[in-house]
Protein backbone atom coordinates (compact mmCIF):
# COMPACT_ATOMS: atom_id res chain seq x y z
CA UNK A 1 0.00 0.00 0.00
CA UNK A 2 1.30 3.27 -1.04
CA UNK A 3 2.53 5.52 1.74
CA UNK A 4 0.26 8.91 1.63
CA UNK A 5 0.50 12.06 3.24
CA UNK A 6 -2.55 14.47 3.24
CA UNK A 7 -1.98 18.31 4.25
CA UNK A 8 -4.30 21.16 4.31
CA UNK A 9 -4.20 23.39 1.03
CA UNK A 10 -5.77 26.45 0.60
CA UNK A 11 -8.83 26.20 -1.76
CA UNK A 12 -7.94 29.03 -4.08
CA UNK A 13 -4.61 30.79 -5.40
CA UNK A 14 -3.25 33.38 -2.93
CA UNK A 15 -2.36 36.60 -4.06
CA UNK A 16 -4.10 39.50 -6.33
CA UNK A 17 -7.60 38.34 -7.60
CA UNK A 18 -7.99 42.18 -9.27
CA UNK A 19 -7.61 45.76 -9.13
CA UNK A 20 -9.68 48.35 -10.31
CA UNK A 21 -9.69 52.24 -8.91
CA UNK A 22 -7.39 51.50 -6.10
CA UNK A 23 -10.09 49.04 -4.58
CA UNK A 24 -8.20 45.24 -4.51
CA UNK A 25 -9.33 41.71 -4.34
CA UNK A 26 -6.80 39.62 -2.75
CA UNK A 27 -6.99 35.75 -1.28
CA UNK A 28 -5.18 35.88 1.97
CA UNK A 29 -2.97 32.68 2.75
CA UNK A 30 -4.00 30.11 4.71
CA UNK A 31 -3.50 30.10 8.49
CA UNK A 32 -4.46 28.05 11.65
CA UNK A 33 -8.00 27.81 12.59
CA UNK A 34 -9.19 26.89 15.82
CA UNK A 35 -13.07 27.10 16.83
CA UNK A 36 -13.56 27.23 20.69
CA UNK A 37 -16.18 27.04 22.45
CA UNK A 38 -15.75 26.67 26.25
CA UNK A 39 -17.37 24.29 28.51
CA UNK A 40 -19.12 25.46 31.77
CA UNK A 41 -18.32 29.20 31.16
CA UNK A 42 -16.51 31.37 29.25
CA UNK A 43 -14.35 32.96 32.39
CA UNK A 44 -11.70 29.82 32.76
CA UNK A 45 -11.61 30.07 28.65
CA UNK A 46 -10.77 33.82 28.39
CA UNK A 47 -8.15 33.43 31.46
CA UNK A 48 -6.21 30.60 29.68
CA UNK A 49 -6.54 32.60 26.66
CA UNK A 50 -4.87 35.85 28.29
CA UNK A 51 -2.36 33.76 29.71
CA UNK A 52 -1.03 31.45 26.64
CA UNK A 53 -1.81 33.69 24.05
CA UNK A 54 -1.76 37.49 25.03
CA UNK A 55 -5.48 37.82 23.54
CA UNK A 56 -8.52 39.11 24.92
CA UNK A 57 -12.38 37.13 24.98
CA UNK A 58 -14.05 39.32 22.44
CA UNK A 59 -17.09 40.51 23.15
CA UNK A 60 -20.13 39.94 21.30
CA UNK A 61 -19.41 41.07 17.40
CA UNK A 62 -15.70 42.29 18.07
CA UNK A 63 -11.50 40.77 17.78
CA UNK A 64 -8.90 40.56 19.46
CA UNK A 65 -5.60 40.60 18.16
CA UNK A 66 -2.22 40.25 19.90
CA UNK A 67 1.41 39.30 18.76
CA UNK A 68 -0.29 35.81 19.95
CA UNK A 69 -2.71 36.23 16.83
CA UNK A 70 -6.34 36.79 16.32
CA UNK A 71 -9.55 36.03 18.01
CA UNK A 72 -12.88 36.52 16.80
CA UNK A 73 -16.31 36.31 18.46
CA UNK A 74 -18.17 33.65 15.83
CA UNK A 75 -21.52 33.34 17.39
CA UNK A 76 -23.23 32.06 20.22
CA UNK A 77 -20.74 30.99 22.72
CA UNK A 78 -18.61 30.16 19.72
CA UNK A 79 -14.71 32.09 19.07
CA UNK A 80 -12.35 31.52 16.66
CA UNK A 81 -8.88 31.86 17.88
CA UNK A 82 -6.42 32.26 14.27
CA UNK A 83 -2.55 32.42 13.45
CA UNK A 84 -1.29 30.71 16.08
CA UNK A 85 -1.57 26.52 17.35
CA UNK A 86 -3.51 26.71 20.74
CA UNK A 87 -2.06 26.17 23.12
CA UNK A 88 -2.23 22.15 25.04
CA UNK A 89 -4.09 23.75 27.89
CA UNK A 90 -6.89 24.99 25.86
CA UNK A 91 -8.51 22.11 25.45
CA UNK A 92 -9.11 21.75 29.26
CA UNK A 93 -11.79 24.87 29.26
CA UNK A 94 -13.40 24.83 25.63
CA UNK A 95 -14.07 22.23 22.72
CA UNK A 96 -11.54 22.89 19.99
CA UNK A 97 -11.82 22.25 16.86
CA UNK A 98 -9.27 22.67 13.62
CA UNK A 99 -11.36 24.65 10.73
CA UNK A 100 -8.15 25.56 9.07
CA UNK A 101 -8.94 24.45 5.63
CA UNK A 102 -12.58 24.70 5.87
CA UNK A 103 -12.72 28.12 5.11
CA UNK A 104 -11.20 30.54 2.37
CA UNK A 105 -10.01 34.06 3.15
CA UNK A 106 -10.25 37.29 1.04
CA UNK A 107 -9.23 40.59 1.81
CA UNK A 108 -11.18 43.63 0.15
CA UNK A 109 -9.55 47.08 0.21
CA UNK A 110 -9.83 50.19 -1.00
CA UNK A 111 -12.26 53.11 -1.65
CA UNK A 112 -14.49 51.26 -3.15
CA UNK A 113 -14.71 48.02 -0.71
CA UNK A 114 -18.14 49.41 0.91
CA UNK A 115 -19.67 50.19 -1.78
CA UNK A 116 -19.16 46.67 -3.51
CA UNK A 117 -20.14 44.73 0.15
CA UNK A 118 -23.02 46.64 0.15
CA UNK A 119 -23.98 45.31 -3.03
CA UNK A 120 -24.21 42.23 -1.55
CA UNK A 121 -23.97 41.81 2.54
CA UNK A 122 -27.16 43.04 4.00
CA UNK A 123 -24.61 44.59 6.90
CA UNK A 124 -24.92 48.44 7.64
CA UNK A 125 -20.83 48.83 6.97
CA UNK A 126 -20.60 52.68 7.77
CA UNK A 127 -18.04 53.26 10.25
CA UNK A 128 -20.39 54.64 13.15
CA UNK A 129 -22.02 51.24 12.91
CA UNK A 130 -19.26 48.62 11.65
CA UNK A 131 -16.00 49.67 13.42
CA UNK A 132 -12.59 48.59 12.97
CA UNK A 133 -12.25 45.51 14.48
CA UNK A 134 -16.08 44.88 14.53
CA UNK A 135 -17.15 41.12 13.15
CA UNK A 136 -20.48 39.80 12.25
CA UNK A 137 -22.01 36.21 11.08
CA UNK A 138 -23.42 36.95 8.14
CA UNK A 139 -24.15 36.52 4.08
CA UNK A 140 -22.92 37.43 1.26
CA UNK A 141 -24.85 36.91 -1.68
CA UNK A 142 -26.78 33.99 -0.19
CA UNK A 143 -23.26 32.27 1.41
CA UNK A 144 -22.32 32.31 5.12
CA UNK A 145 -19.88 34.11 5.97
CA UNK A 146 -17.81 36.22 8.38
CA UNK A 147 -17.26 39.38 7.85
CA UNK A 148 -14.28 41.52 9.94
CA UNK A 149 -13.53 44.96 9.78
CA UNK A 150 -9.65 45.40 9.42
CA UNK A 151 -9.32 48.87 8.64
CA UNK A 152 -10.89 52.17 7.23
CA UNK A 153 -11.39 50.28 4.03
CA UNK A 154 -10.60 47.07 4.28
CA UNK A 155 -12.60 44.02 5.02
CA UNK A 156 -11.77 40.71 5.35
CA UNK A 157 -14.19 37.79 4.70
CA UNK A 158 -14.17 34.47 5.50
CA UNK A 159 -16.42 31.61 3.81
CA UNK A 160 -16.66 28.03 3.54
CA UNK A 161 -13.72 26.84 1.22
CA UNK A 162 -16.58 25.23 -1.11
CA UNK A 163 -17.86 28.90 -1.58
CA UNK A 164 -14.44 30.35 -2.23
CA UNK A 165 -14.56 30.61 -6.31
CA UNK A 166 -18.36 31.59 -5.87
CA UNK A 167 -17.19 34.50 -3.36
CA UNK A 168 -14.62 35.47 -5.63
CA UNK A 169 -16.53 35.84 -8.65
CA UNK A 170 -19.67 38.08 -6.61
CA UNK A 171 -16.60 40.28 -5.69
CA UNK A 172 -15.24 40.85 -9.08
CA UNK A 173 -18.39 41.38 -10.46
CA UNK A 174 -19.15 43.86 -7.74
CA UNK A 175 -15.89 45.64 -7.74
CA UNK A 176 -16.54 46.00 -11.73
CA UNK A 177 -19.71 47.67 -11.56
CA UNK A 178 -19.17 50.00 -8.90
CA UNK A 179 -16.27 50.99 -10.84
CA UNK A 180 -18.07 51.65 -13.96
CA UNK A 181 -20.52 53.47 -11.97
CA UNK A 182 -17.82 56.24 -10.81
CA UNK A 183 -16.65 56.03 -14.23
CA UNK A 184 -13.37 54.55 -13.26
Amino acid sequence: MADVTLSAQNALPQGDVIERAGTAIRVLPMQQMTSMMPGAGADALATVLMDEHGLALPGVGQTSTSAGGRCLWFGHRQYLLIGVSPAHSLSDVAALTDQSDGWSTVLLEGPLARDVLARLCPLDLRAAHFAQGAVARTEIRHMMACVTRVSEDGFRLMVFRSMAETLLDELRHGLLSCAARENL
